[in-house]
Order: C-alpha cells, then structure tokens, then sequence
C-alpha cells in the first residue's frame, strides 16, 4: 500500500494563501478532527489561553477526498528562494493541442483573477504562475 501524503505551505498571511488554493484548487476547509464538532472547539483545547494559532495556519482537502491535504502554517522567515517543490494544476479535458493551450491559457487567467502572477509561459505547453506570496506552480494539460 503507498503512503499518503500531506502537503505544508509556510506562509506570512495564512487566510490570504488559504483562499487563493481553495480556489485554485477548489478545495474546502478540512473539517476538524473527531471528536470536535468545529475548529474553534479544537483550537480551544490545543490554544486554551486563545489567540495564538488563530489565523497562523489552515487545514484544506480535496472534498472527494482523492488529491493530498493542504496544511498552510504562519511563519516569520519571508520566502527568500526559488521552491524545492511546487505543484502542478492539471487542466482536464481532450482535443487537440490548441484546445489544451486554450484552457490552460484560461485556467491562468482566472488564477490571475484570484490574485496569482503569471511568471512565463511556455506556448502549448504550460505556465509557469506564482501565488500571492510568491509561491511558484505550474497549469498544465491533463495527461490524456
């Protein structure tokens, strides 16, 4: 059996970050861990004093459950390099190679829209786009 994985993005502005990839990803708020019923409830036993974890980190997940976690942590360093690591946005959908190159073009555009930058753009194949914090991916064509 593979290993599950779980992917953790340090950031400065957790809820900024935490609303740019749940629209880029379309991903939701993780609900909290059994047996609290919301995360305040959960934060209230792991933060009991209050206020210091609030708005330091966020939980998301794929809601049909089948892409990896996406855990966003506060940190006070700034991002200073190029990322080790970073994801790629695959585009669904067939046709032909100007139709991929279309949607990818389109995916982009509403990534921009939520606040992302484009950063180059390799014609036909994919664009290399940045987060609000400076977080490089990719938006690429679906493997067929």
């Amino acid at each position: 059996m593979a290993a599950r994985i779980d992917l953790t993005l340090d950031c400065a502005d957790t809820p900024l970050l935490a609303a740019f990839w749940k629209t880029a990803l379309g991903y939701v708020d993780e609900p909290p861990p059994a047996p609290f019923a919301t995360r305040a409830e959960w934060l209230a036993q792991v933060d009991p004093d209050g206020g210091e974890f609030e708005d330091d980190a966020a939980w998301l997940c794929d809601p049909d459950g089948v892409g990896p976690r996406l855990s966003l942590l506060t940190v006070p360093e700034p991002k200073t390099a190029k990322n080790r690591l970073h994801l790629d946005i695959r585009v669904p959908g067939h046709g032909g190679a100007e139709e991929r190159w279309a949607r990818i073009r389109a995916e982009a555009g509403r990534l921009v829209a939520a606040g992302g930058v484009v950063l180059a753009e390799f014609e036909g194949h994919h664009v290399v786009m940045a987060d609000p914090e400076g977080n490089e991916f990719c938006v690429a064509a679906a493997a067929a």
